[in-house]
Protein backbone atom coordinates (compact mmCIF):
# COMPACT_ATOMS: atom_id res chain seq x y z
CA UNK A 1 0.00 0.00 0.00
CA UNK A 2 1.29 3.27 -1.32
CA UNK A 3 -0.29 5.46 1.61
CA UNK A 4 1.81 6.17 4.70
CA UNK A 5 0.55 3.51 7.35
CA UNK A 6 1.82 3.23 10.72
CA UNK A 7 1.25 0.46 12.61
CA UNK A 8 1.32 0.45 16.58
CA UNK A 9 -0.11 -1.75 19.77
CA UNK A 10 -1.96 0.34 21.92
CA UNK A 11 -2.56 -0.44 26.02
CA UNK A 12 1.11 -2.08 26.34
CA UNK A 13 4.43 -0.88 25.64
CA UNK A 14 5.57 -4.00 23.91
CA UNK A 15 4.60 -4.94 20.56
CA UNK A 16 3.70 -8.69 20.86
CA UNK A 17 0.71 -7.45 23.91
CA UNK A 18 -1.81 -5.28 23.25
CA UNK A 19 -4.10 -4.42 20.35
CA UNK A 20 -2.87 -3.53 17.19
CA UNK A 21 -4.06 -0.57 15.36
CA UNK A 22 -3.26 0.86 11.47
CA UNK A 23 -3.35 4.31 11.87
CA UNK A 24 -2.64 6.96 8.77
CA UNK A 25 -1.98 10.35 9.69
CA UNK A 26 -2.43 12.37 6.92
CA UNK A 27 -5.89 10.72 5.20
CA UNK A 28 -7.24 13.18 2.57
CA UNK A 29 -8.27 11.96 -0.57
CA UNK A 30 -8.78 9.02 0.63
CA UNK A 31 -12.06 7.40 -0.55
CA UNK A 32 -14.53 5.27 1.62
CA UNK A 33 -13.70 2.12 -0.66
CA UNK A 34 -9.85 2.87 0.05
CA UNK A 35 -9.25 3.25 3.22
CA UNK A 36 -11.88 0.07 3.39
CA UNK A 37 -9.36 -1.96 1.94
CA UNK A 38 -6.00 -0.58 3.96
CA UNK A 39 -7.86 -1.48 7.04
CA UNK A 40 -7.93 -5.43 5.10
CA UNK A 41 -4.84 -5.66 4.09
CA UNK A 42 -3.59 -4.71 7.42
CA UNK A 43 -6.22 -7.32 8.87
CA UNK A 44 -6.31 -5.46 12.41
CA UNK A 45 -9.48 -4.99 13.60
CA UNK A 46 -9.55 -1.34 13.11
CA UNK A 47 -7.38 1.46 11.40
CA UNK A 48 -8.00 5.09 11.92
CA UNK A 49 -7.79 7.53 9.34
CA UNK A 50 -7.01 11.26 10.39
CA UNK A 51 -8.58 14.54 8.03
CA UNK A 52 -6.94 17.14 10.25
CA UNK A 53 -8.79 16.85 13.53
CA UNK A 54 -11.49 14.25 11.76
CA UNK A 55 -11.02 10.83 12.73
CA UNK A 56 -12.56 7.91 10.92
CA UNK A 57 -12.40 4.30 12.21
CA UNK A 58 -12.61 0.87 9.42
CA UNK A 59 -12.25 -2.74 10.38
CA UNK A 60 -11.77 -5.32 7.59
CA UNK A 61 -14.79 -5.13 6.82
CA UNK A 62 -16.50 -2.14 7.21
CA UNK A 63 -16.17 1.12 9.04
CA UNK A 64 -17.17 1.75 13.04
CA UNK A 65 -18.15 4.45 15.21
CA UNK A 66 -15.66 4.39 17.47
CA UNK A 67 -12.48 2.71 18.40
CA UNK A 68 -10.67 3.38 21.49
CA UNK A 69 -7.49 1.58 20.79
CA UNK A 70 -7.38 3.18 17.61
CA UNK A 71 -7.57 6.48 18.91
CA UNK A 72 -5.18 5.84 21.44
CA UNK A 73 -2.36 4.79 19.26
CA UNK A 74 -3.41 8.06 17.05
CA UNK A 75 -2.71 10.08 19.76
CA UNK A 76 0.78 8.30 20.51
CA UNK A 77 1.70 8.61 16.58
CA UNK A 78 0.51 12.51 16.78
CA UNK A 79 2.38 13.03 20.02
CA UNK A 80 6.04 11.57 18.71
CA UNK A 81 5.59 13.28 15.57
CA UNK A 82 4.50 17.21 17.11
CA UNK A 83 5.09 16.50 21.19
CA UNK A 84 2.64 15.57 24.09
CA UNK A 85 -0.29 18.07 24.56
CA UNK A 86 -3.98 18.14 23.73
CA UNK A 87 -6.21 17.83 20.86
CA UNK A 88 -10.08 17.18 20.35
CA UNK A 89 -10.83 14.71 17.77
CA UNK A 90 -13.87 14.57 15.90
CA UNK A 91 -15.21 11.41 15.34
CA UNK A 92 -18.65 10.41 14.16
CA UNK A 93 -20.46 10.37 17.35
CA UNK A 94 -18.92 13.52 18.48
CA UNK A 95 -16.00 15.12 19.93
CA UNK A 96 -13.22 13.17 21.78
CA UNK A 97 -10.69 15.10 23.58
CA UNK A 98 -7.79 13.40 23.79
CA UNK A 99 -4.59 14.21 25.98
CA UNK A 100 -1.00 12.89 26.08
CA UNK A 101 1.86 13.14 28.47
CA UNK A 102 5.08 11.26 29.27
CA UNK A 103 5.22 9.14 32.65
CA UNK A 104 8.19 8.72 34.98
CA UNK A 105 9.52 6.04 32.24
CA UNK A 106 9.26 8.41 29.16
CA UNK A 107 6.42 6.47 27.65
CA UNK A 108 3.74 8.38 26.39
CA UNK A 109 0.49 7.46 27.85
CA UNK A 110 -2.75 8.94 26.02
CA UNK A 111 -5.87 9.40 27.88
CA UNK A 112 -9.38 9.85 25.68
CA UNK A 113 -12.37 11.34 27.08
CA UNK A 114 -15.71 9.71 25.36
CA UNK A 115 -18.91 10.76 24.20
CA UNK A 116 -21.50 11.06 27.13
CA UNK A 117 -21.69 7.41 28.09
CA UNK A 118 -24.69 5.62 29.48
CA UNK A 119 -26.44 2.48 29.54
CA UNK A 120 -29.93 0.48 28.41
CA UNK A 121 -31.66 -2.22 29.30
CA UNK A 122 -31.28 -5.49 27.41
CA UNK A 123 -34.21 -7.74 25.82
CA UNK A 124 -34.61 -10.56 27.83
CA UNK A 125 -34.84 -12.56 24.12
CA UNK A 126 -31.58 -10.62 22.92
CA UNK A 127 -30.24 -11.77 26.55
CA UNK A 128 -31.38 -15.26 25.60
CA UNK A 129 -29.54 -15.40 22.10
CA UNK A 130 -26.25 -13.56 23.26
CA UNK A 131 -25.85 -16.23 25.97
CA UNK A 132 -26.73 -19.17 23.39
CA UNK A 133 -24.38 -18.01 20.95
CA UNK A 134 -21.47 -18.24 23.60
CA UNK A 135 -23.13 -21.38 24.99
CA UNK A 136 -23.44 -19.90 28.29
CA UNK A 137 -26.36 -20.21 30.72
CA UNK A 138 -27.71 -18.06 33.92
CA UNK A 139 -25.49 -19.90 35.99
CA UNK A 140 -22.55 -19.17 34.47
CA UNK A 141 -23.14 -15.43 35.14
CA UNK A 142 -22.21 -13.00 38.29
CA UNK A 143 -25.46 -12.24 39.82
CA UNK A 144 -24.25 -9.02 41.01
CA UNK A 145 -23.33 -7.60 37.67
CA UNK A 146 -26.21 -7.82 36.15
CA UNK A 147 -26.47 -7.69 32.20
CA UNK A 148 -26.35 -4.56 30.43
CA UNK A 149 -25.72 -2.62 27.51
CA UNK A 150 -23.56 0.03 27.53
CA UNK A 151 -22.65 2.95 25.30
CA UNK A 152 -19.82 5.86 24.82
CA UNK A 153 -19.31 5.72 21.10
CA UNK A 154 -20.67 2.50 19.96
CA UNK A 155 -22.83 0.00 22.02
CA UNK A 156 -21.64 -3.02 23.83
CA UNK A 157 -23.51 -5.73 25.99
CA UNK A 158 -22.07 -5.98 29.54
CA UNK A 159 -21.49 -9.49 30.52
CA UNK A 160 -20.28 -10.68 33.73
CA UNK A 161 -18.83 -13.87 33.79
CA UNK A 162 -18.95 -15.53 37.72
CA UNK A 163 -15.37 -16.79 37.18
CA UNK A 164 -12.27 -16.46 35.93
CA UNK A 165 -12.80 -20.05 34.34
CA UNK A 166 -15.97 -19.21 32.52
CA UNK A 167 -14.18 -16.12 30.77
CA UNK A 168 -11.22 -18.33 29.81
CA UNK A 169 -12.97 -20.84 28.37
CA UNK A 170 -14.69 -18.44 25.47
CA UNK A 171 -15.10 -20.86 22.36
CA UNK A 172 -18.83 -19.04 20.41
CA UNK A 173 -20.86 -19.13 17.72
CA UNK A 174 -19.00 -16.75 15.48
CA UNK A 175 -22.21 -16.68 12.56
CA UNK A 176 -25.07 -16.61 15.13
CA UNK A 177 -23.28 -14.04 17.55
CA UNK A 178 -22.45 -12.11 14.07
CA UNK A 179 -25.85 -12.00 13.17
CA UNK A 180 -27.39 -10.81 16.27
CA UNK A 181 -25.15 -8.31 16.80
CA UNK A 182 -25.54 -6.94 13.36
CA UNK A 183 -29.20 -6.69 13.82
CA UNK A 184 -28.97 -5.00 17.26
CA UNK A 185 -25.68 -2.84 16.29
CA UNK A 186 -23.63 -3.94 18.34
CA UNK A 187 -19.91 -3.44 18.18
CA UNK A 188 -18.56 -5.92 20.96
CA UNK A 189 -19.31 -8.08 23.48
CA UNK A 190 -17.74 -6.46 26.67
CA UNK A 191 -17.59 -9.83 28.91
CA UNK A 192 -15.90 -9.36 32.20
CA UNK A 193 -15.16 -10.85 35.41
CA UNK A 194 -14.10 -9.34 38.51
CA UNK A 195 -10.93 -9.79 40.58
CA UNK A 196 -11.74 -7.28 42.86
CA UNK A 197 -13.30 -3.83 43.57
CA UNK A 198 -11.89 -1.79 40.62
CA UNK A 199 -10.02 -4.38 39.19
CA UNK A 200 -11.86 -6.54 36.09
CA UNK A 201 -10.45 -8.51 33.46
CA UNK A 202 -12.44 -8.17 29.94
CA UNK A 203 -12.40 -10.45 26.66
CA UNK A 204 -14.65 -8.77 23.76
CA UNK A 205 -16.27 -10.96 21.14
CA UNK A 206 -15.83 -8.85 17.52
CA UNK A 207 -17.73 -10.44 14.66
CA UNK A 208 -18.60 -7.54 12.93
CA UNK A 209 -15.08 -6.72 12.31
CA UNK A 210 -14.16 -9.96 11.34
CA UNK A 211 -12.31 -11.29 14.11
CA UNK A 212 -12.96 -13.75 16.54
CA UNK A 213 -12.18 -11.34 19.55
CA UNK A 214 -10.26 -7.89 20.32
CA UNK A 215 -7.24 -7.97 22.06
CA UNK A 216 -8.03 -4.43 24.18
CA UNK A 217 -10.62 -2.21 23.68
CA UNK A 218 -11.16 1.06 24.56
CA UNK A 219 -14.53 2.00 23.61
CA UNK A 220 -15.79 -1.02 25.50
CA UNK A 221 -13.59 -0.26 28.65
CA UNK A 222 -15.58 3.55 28.63
CA UNK A 223 -19.33 1.28 27.87
CA UNK A 224 -18.08 -0.60 31.25
CA UNK A 225 -17.55 2.66 33.07
CA UNK A 226 -20.71 4.03 32.38
CA UNK A 227 -22.11 0.87 33.46
CA UNK A 228 -20.18 0.56 37.00
CA UNK A 229 -21.21 4.14 37.23
CA UNK A 230 -24.63 4.15 36.60
CA UNK A 231 -25.50 0.76 38.61
CA UNK A 232 -23.39 2.42 41.40
CA UNK A 233 -21.08 -0.51 40.98
CA UNK A 234 -17.78 1.26 42.65
CA UNK A 235 -17.13 4.15 45.15
CA UNK A 236 -17.33 7.16 43.36
CA UNK A 237 -14.79 8.86 41.97
CA UNK A 238 -13.06 5.79 40.53
CA UNK A 239 -10.03 4.14 39.00
CA UNK A 240 -10.42 1.05 36.95
CA UNK A 241 -8.07 -1.41 35.94
CA UNK A 242 -9.20 -3.88 33.03
CA UNK A 243 -6.71 -6.33 32.34
CA UNK A 244 -7.70 -7.36 28.85
CA UNK A 245 -5.53 -9.75 25.99
CA UNK A 246 -4.56 -12.24 28.45
CA UNK A 247 -5.79 -15.17 27.48
CA UNK A 248 -4.84 -14.31 23.36
CA UNK A 249 -1.30 -13.93 24.80
CA UNK A 250 -1.47 -10.18 23.99
CA UNK A 251 -1.55 -9.24 28.02
CA UNK A 252 -2.98 -5.03 27.76
CA UNK A 253 -3.85 -2.94 30.54
CA UNK A 254 -6.35 -0.04 30.60
CA UNK A 255 -7.15 2.34 32.71
CA UNK A 256 -10.40 4.06 33.18
CA UNK A 257 -11.36 7.11 35.42
CA UNK A 258 -15.26 7.58 36.14
CA UNK A 259 -16.75 10.28 38.28
CA UNK A 260 -20.20 11.13 39.31
CA UNK A 261 -20.46 14.53 38.10
CA UNK A 262 -19.76 13.77 34.50
CA UNK A 263 -20.95 11.97 31.77
CA UNK A 264 -17.82 11.11 30.15
CA UNK A 265 -15.65 8.07 30.78
CA UNK A 266 -11.99 8.40 30.85
CA UNK A 267 -9.58 6.00 29.33
CA UNK A 268 -6.09 5.92 29.42
CA UNK A 269 -3.27 3.75 27.77
CA UNK A 270 -0.32 4.03 26.08
CA UNK A 271 1.12 2.54 23.19
CA UNK A 272 3.78 1.74 20.86
CA UNK A 273 4.95 1.27 17.42
CA UNK A 274 5.48 -1.90 15.67
CA UNK A 275 8.86 -2.04 13.60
Amino acid sequence: MSEAVQRYVAFSDDPEGGNPAGVVLEAAGLSDDRMLAIAAELGYSETAFLFGTDIRYFSPLAEVPFCGHATIATAVALAERDGPGDVILTTVTGPVPVTTRRDQDRRILATLTSVPARIAAIAPADLQELLASLDWDTTDLDAALPPRIGYAGAWHPVIAAATRQRLSALDYDFGRLATLMAAREWTTIQLIWREGETTFHSRNPFPPGGVVEDPATGAAAAALGAYLRDLQLVPLPATVDIYQGEDLGRPGHLTVDIRADRAEIQVTGTAVAIT
